[in-house]
């Protein structure tokens, strides 16, 4: 019972639309500027930085508060299953008919909790250089789980790695659009303007 009811739970929770809602108490549709996706890097552009970080705060808590209940009564994949939904809620929302944002800060909250903070912020250092060296917040998000499933396939226990493994590949699915315009030359580039 207890996965049935938590995995509802990270799936709902996750498809919360953050980005979206913010946009729309600032008379902003998200969905019709820019990338035209609910994410808080599209949000940024019509409102700036300060709500685009509200937003993916509110986003990598989707990933953190189901991920913590979850450790107290589920292990292995069980877990991993868990800490999976709130990225799946946030790329495909019941909310906004299963068309949302591409996923990262929620999946960056889930791995904060689930993997611990060390070798998060290990990826997370690279994510840091990457976005200041490429200013691509795709490109960034891209190497961000890609270089987490190669820590974590080295350092931890293989569930780790399949939720590593299935992180990257969904989180990849949800930015095809963008690696199109990355080969393309055409993806933005963002500013750090506040």
């Amino acid at each position: 019972m207890n996965i049935i009811l938590l995995s509802v739970f990270a799936y709902l929770l996750g498809s919360i639309p953050s980005s979206f809602l913010i946009g729309k108490a600032h008379n902003v549709d998200v969905r019709t500027i820019g990338s035209k996706s609910a994410t808080s890097s599209n949000l940024s552009r019509a409102l700036g930085w300060r709500w685009g970080a509200v937003s993916a705060l509110l986003d990598i808590l989707k990933g953190v508060i189901p991920v913590l209940l979850a450790q107290r009564y589920l292990i292995g994949y069980d877990l991993i299953l868990v800490s999976l939904l709130p990225t799946i809620g946030h790329i495909f929302p019941v909310f906004l008919d299963f068309k949302g944002g591409k996923g990262a800060a929620t999946f960056f909250g889930a791995t904060i909790v689930l993997v611990g903070y060390k070798f998060f912020l290990l990826s997370f250092l690279i994510w840091i250089v990457a976005l200041f060296l490429f200013k691509i917040t795709s490109l960034t998000n891209l190497i961000f789980v890609w270089s987490l499933v190669i820590l974590l396939f080295f350092n931890l226990p293989f569930f780790y790695f399949i939720y590593g493994l299935l992180g990257a590949l969904i989180i990849t699915f949800a930015l095809r659009e963008n690696i199109r315009r990355l080969m393309s030359g055409t993806e933005s580039k963002i500013g750090f303007k506040w």
